[in-house]
């Protein structure tokens, strides 16, 4: 498993249930392609955090790093219509960064040092 992470900012005067709503169709038509697990938009509660982070932060669980490679080929190659609401979703966003997050220790390092 992969957590692919995004913290999001938005634009000034972006509405944030207009982003979610948006969010929620693009990630759902990408889940009933199979191209990702799951995914989940969590919003910063009470304006509380420190720092870099953002007021969202997106969350897509991937099996792999071939879907991952498989996602963002698709997300290339993408219909019209998903095309315009990716676009839709990506004029709200301010600035954003990202992470590729794994379980830790994960099995295979816990294989690896049990070799040793």
């Amino acid at each position: 498993m992969n957590l692919y992470h995004c913290m999001i900012e938005l634009k000034d005067g972006a509405r944030a249930l207009a982003f979610a709503a948006v969010v929620e169709v693009w990630m759902n038509g990408l889940q009933e392609k199979g191209l990702i697990v799951r995914w989940r938009l969590m919003r910063r509660k009470l304006g509380l955090a420190s720092g870099s982070l953002t007021d969202f932060l997106l969350e897509v669980e991937l099996e792999s790093l071939g879907q991952l490679d498989t996602f963002f080929d698709t997300l290339s190659k993408q219909d019209a219509e998903m095309a315009r609401r990716y676009e839709q979703m990506h004029q709200m966003i301010a600035r954003s960064e990202v992470g590729l997050y794994r379980p830790y220790p994960d099995q295979q390092q816990q294989e690896r040092i049990a070799l040793i």
